[in-house]
């Protein structure tokens, strides 16, 4: 069985106890629950966030210079 990063349609139903994606929303705020919104205006909710893992955090990425501010004096 795969392990799904994202709460399906009916997962997100049973939580917020909604079927509208407004109230959904709306219920998601209300409890706390991180979301985002996708572009069809449904709520996201990862796995992680609700079983209370932390989430791998994305690399840190430094930011290109030229050499010739790297160099130290």
């Amino acid at each position: 069985m795969t392990q799904r990063t994202f709460l399906d349609a009916e997962e997100l139903r049973a939580l917020t106890g909604r079927a509208m994606k407004s109230w959904q929303i709306e219920a998601l705020r209300t409890m706390g629950v991180p979301f985002l919104v996708n572009a069809c205006g449904r709520p996201v909710v990862t796995r992680s966030a609700i079983e209370g893992r932390q989430a791998t955090p994305p690399p840190v990425v430094q930011a290109w210079a030229p050499a010739v501010l790297k160099r130290v004096a």
